[in-house]
């Protein structure tokens, strides 16, 4: 299926008609663009993903709450049955609350970026379905606002885009200039050649978090600001992700992981 130009009568979108209208018709299946996919189960959005956004399994183990070998073991035993999010709070290695709080920061992270203007043709294939599982599906409409907050936030703090895909370039304090821990760390990644998405995954962050922090950054005059304007440099998913079967079978749900670090 391809996007349509056009709202159904009386539905607005700012961020997707598409995705307005799939919410409206209860569909289930994944929704793809070039810089992530959305999955929906009966119209609502159940997880989200996109090279440019570390995922939830990044966010788990380099946080420290899961060790790496913990969700291998995860998506070894529960991947083919979809069912990684349920395994994980069965075993005893995180709480519901954990998975939920963790899953949705990971939702509204990669969703940002899917539905990033000029993120080229949307496609959706209907049945596929994702192998974390159920955990706390929301609204298409609650993704809409969410995303939308999130452009007007990161304007609000500094208006220049081109550093959020740009190197990170430090600029040293000017006197006097208080700088938080938080910053620091940042800055000690800012060197010349990570971008804000490369530094958010060394982190171990959410992607968006990361960018709001150099934007602030850039804001104090902690990091340079590009003269140009730079070219929207997003990680894409790889081409033959649009023709993953709904049947995920171990090998390809890894090559998937590899593929999405590897596009950094």
């Amino acid at each position: 299926m391809t996007a349509g130009t056009s709202n159904p009568p009386g539905i607005q979108s700012a961020v997707s008609p598409m995705l307005v209208r799939l919410a409206g018709e209860r569909a289930t299946g994944a929704l793809l663009r070039d810089h992530g996919t959305l999955y929906l189960t009966d119209g609502r959005v159940v997880h989200a993903e996109s090279p440019a956004a570390p995922g939830i399994d990044v966010l788990l183990t380099r946080g420290g709450r899961l060790p790496r070998e913990g969700w291998e073991e995860a998506v070894d035993r529960a991947g083919t049955r979809r069912e990684v999010g349920r395994f994980l709070v069965d075993s005893g290695r995180l709480h519901d609350g954990e998975l939920e709080i963790c899953h949705l920061g990971a939702l509204f992270d990669a969703a940002f970026f899917a539905l990033s203007p000029g993120s080229g043709p949307t496609r959706f294939r209907y049945g596929v379905a994702h192998w974390i599982g159920p955990v706390r599906p929301v609204s298409a409409s609650s993704v809409e606002r969410e995303t939308v907050r999130r452009r007007e936030l990161l304007d609000h703090v500094w208006p220049y885009a081109a550093v959020d895909t740009a190197p990170v370039v430090a600029r040293k304090p000017a006197p006097g200039q208080a700088v938080t821990r938080r910053q620091r760390v940042l800055l000690e990644l800012a060197d010349g050649v990570r971008t804000p998405v490369a530094i958010a995954w060394a982190l171990g962050r959410p992607a968006f978090h990361t960018l709001l922090d150099i934007r602030r950054l850039a804001a104090a005059g902690l990091v340079e600001t590009p003269e140009e304007p730079a070219a929207a440099s997003l990680p894409t998913l790889p081409a033959w992700v649009t023709s993953v079967s709904g049947d995920p079978d171990i090998a390809l749900l890894r090559r998937l992981r590899d593929a999405l670090e590897a596009s950094l």
